[in-house]
């Protein structure tokens, strides 16, 4: 019996083989399991032509490691066939471990598959060597190989399918479990041939026509080598590139997700906004219409949070509707949905057992704002003004229920504020005439709707005219000649009137330099300003240029500001008006009397004028109280040092006694109507 011999260095490549090819396996198996359709295909066939020439490649080195003292050579034919097996037996066993789920039985009969083609391999490329007469392979270790082949390919299933999915430590994981798996091939290999056993005078047919061993291994190895490093590499840079996409995919999700929630929910204070809210109005109609029952809509608007807002400024404001909506949903049922719809308007979706349980719901939301809210060290107190529409009833639709409640909120605006109003016909008649009014007014500057009157002012005594106070009127295209109290409360609402408090104070500079031209030079031309343009940051420097604009000295000018305007924030007030008497400005408090009335602020304030409020003057001839009140806001202002003008004069009476208390100049019907200046002047 010939007796064959290892060369050792090959015996120990061929291990290095196995285990590299085994973790491409094992590697190429998770690429497949993530894989789906066509890339899954692909990647099925690839890895089954890396995995199986790796095999293949370890069978043959070990082969070539193999010499006998005779000469050995490899037939072609047949040693492709065995490649082709180890393909097949590879392609198998990657399909197999890419199910979802490997049951016992279906692992069974895959490792009896696999081992079976494996065996196959080994034994054909045996058959390769074509020895004459034929091997004799020793029976016990022929069944023991057959045996390895199929353990060694079971554990290789189970651990492929187990390692299949990336977690943390699975490279670990795999190269560990290459090891185990290559030495279970090799020991396979290397048992198989330990059954061969070689008659004495064999010799190998294959050995003249067949493939050489002198530089076979060098040349399969490279190959096998470069395959394996391919089919690695792919499956890195494609790992790689799945876990960025992932990345890009979760990014992509997580952005989605945040635009979702900036469409759906109000950006400050969290809260869903209209959008959201329709879509909700909508759920609960169906609802309604499918179960029964009653729903309300509460469209709240803040009393007193444009003041606020202009005071402290934009930042307290912004904290402010934070601290209101984070108190109403504290309060809030489960069943009841709270959105914020633009500015200081909220609109609670409440469910009701019965329709009247909407003005319960009401009534605790105004108790709950009356409260007072804790900002940024500021006592900051608003109520709010409920309008209630519910449905069944008030509206078939969102958009319907929506205005309905907010037109029931301006009637409960109308009533005083802080406090509630259910919805009825005929406000939706005031609500369209409001709407109008506000389209039409922000139109009005544009097309020059705008007019001064001019009332004048008249020394004490003399009945000599030493001025006039700027009053704006409106000539509205279809409802003739307006005053202030129709518009102006929605020009504050919608900030219009810092555009159209700039164009009066531009109009009556204007005016003034005509009059100082004719030679009136001792008059002063006085206007008023809102507490919204008080409060406007570009206050000082849009009179400054509009005195410099129309050449006009500075004294000319006399600024009124009611008494609350100016002690809202009296540290903030005072740097304005410090400014402004800088610059040479009169300061009148107009007013006087109907707010704070504190001396100790009142004296720190730069102002040359009070102005005695017209409720005062009215009855001054009957209401001894009145009578009482006047004289001491004269004792006061002489005693501060500033004129005295006393307005609302109607009667003789009236004049006479304002007269005698001392009072510098007088205003009133009695002496002189508003008038446009053109008529003024001539008088």
């Amino acid at each position: 019996m010939l007796i064959g011999s290892y060369d050792y260095s090959l015996v120990l490549l061929s291990l290095c083989v196995a285990i590299l090819a085994s973790y491409t396996a094992l590697d190429l198996a998770g690429r497949i399991a993530s894989a789906r359709g066509v890339a899954r295909s692909l990647w099925i066939v690839g890895g089954a032509l890396a995995m199986g020439i790796g095999i293949w490649s370890m069978h043959f080195v070990g082969m070539l490691a193999f010499s006998l003292p005779i000469p050995l050579g490899y037939d072609l034919t047949i040693t492709l066939l065995s490649l082709g097996i180890a393909i097949l037996a590879s392609g198998f066993a990657l399909w197999l471990v890419s199910q979802p789920e490997l049951p016992a039985w279906q692992l069974g009969l895959g490792a009896l598959a696999m081992g079976t083609g494996i065996a196959a391999m080994h034994y054909i490329g045996m058959a390769a060597l074509r020895m004459q007469p034929g091997i004799d392979y020793d029976p016990l270790l022929f069944g023991l190989s057959l045996l390895i082949a199929v353990v060694a390919s079971g554990a290789a299933l189970w651990i492929a399918f187990r390692l299949r999915r990336d977690t943390p430590y699975v490279r670990v994981a795999r190269a560990g479990a290459a090891v185990i798996m290559g030495v279970a091939i090799v020991g396979m290999h290397f048992t198989g041939m330990a059954a061969a056993n070689f008659a004495e005078g064999s010799y190998c047919a294959a050995a003249g026509s067949g493939l050489g061993s002198g530089w076979l291994a060098s040349l399969v190895v490279v190959v096998t080598l470069a395959v394996l490093a391919i089919a690695l590499l792919t499956s890195i840079l494609d790992a790689r590139l799945e876990a960025r996409t992932a990345l890009l995919s979760q990014s992509l999700a997580r952005a989605n997700a945040e635009l979702t929630e900036l469409a759906l929910h109000d950006g400050l204070t969290k809260l869903p906004n209209r959008l959201l809210l329709e879509d909700r109005i909508g759920q609960s109609i169906l609802k309604v219409q499918r179960n029964g029952g009653h729903f309300a809509l509460l469209f709240m608007d803040l009393d007193g949070f444009k003041p606020v807002n202009d005071a402290f400024g934009h930042h307290i404001g912004d904290q402010l509707l934070v601290a209101v909506a984070q108190r109403l949903r504290a309060n809030l049922r489960a069943q009841d949905s709270l959105a914020r719809i633009g500015g200081d308007e909220f609109v609670l979706l409440a469910e009701l057992r019965q329709a009247d349980d909407a003005a319960s719901v009401a009534g605790q939301v105004v108790s709950l704002l009356s409260q007072p809210f804790r900002v940024d060290e500021h006592e900051l107190r608003v109520s709010t003004s409920v309008g209630i529409a519910v449905y069944p009833g008030d509206g078939s639709n969102q958009q319907e229920l929506l205005i309905n409640a907010d037109a029931a909120m301006y009637h409960a605006k109308g009533l005083g504020k802080n406090g509630y109003s259910f919805f009825e016909r005929s406000m939706n008649t005031n609500a369209r005439q409001q709407l109008q009014l506000l389209h039409d007014l922000r139109a009005a500057l544009e097309r020059g709707e705008f007019l001064l009157y001019y009332q004048p002012k008249f020394a004490t005594g003399s009945e000599r005219m030493i001025g006039a106070e700027a009053l704006l009127r409106w000539q509205h295209p279809q409802q003739g000649l307006l005053t202030p109290d129709r518009f102006i409360g929605l020009a504050e609402k919608t900030g219009l009137i810092i555009a159209i408090g700039d164009w009066v104070l531009n109009e009556a500079c204007r005016q003034m330099r005509l009059w100082y031209e004719q030679g009136r030079r001792d008059w002063r031309v006085a206007v008023n300003l809102s507490a919204l343009q008080f409060c406007h940051g570009e206050l000082v420097e849009s009179v400054r240029r509009t005195l410099d604009r129309h050449g006009l000295p500075a004294n000319c000018l006399t600024l009124e500001i009611t008494e609350s305007t100016a002690m809202h924030d009296v540290n903030a007030s005072l740097a304005i008006l410090e400014q402004l008497a800088g610059m040479g400005v009169d300061i009148a408090i107009d007013d006087f009397g109907t707010g704070y009335s504190s001396l100790l602020y009142l004296k720190r304030l730069p102002a040359n004028e009070l102005k005695i409020d017209r409720g005062f003057v009215r009855d001054l001839e009957h209401d001894g109280d009145d009578a009482a009140i006047v004289s001491a806001i004269v004792a006061l202002g002489q005693a501060l040092d500033l004129r005295i003008v006393a307005e609302g004069v109607e009667t003789r009476q009236q004049q006479a006694f304002l007269t005698e208390l001392g009072c510098d100049s007088l205003q009133g019907y009695l002496l002189g109507q508003p008038l446009p200046p053109e008529h003024l002047s001539a008088a």
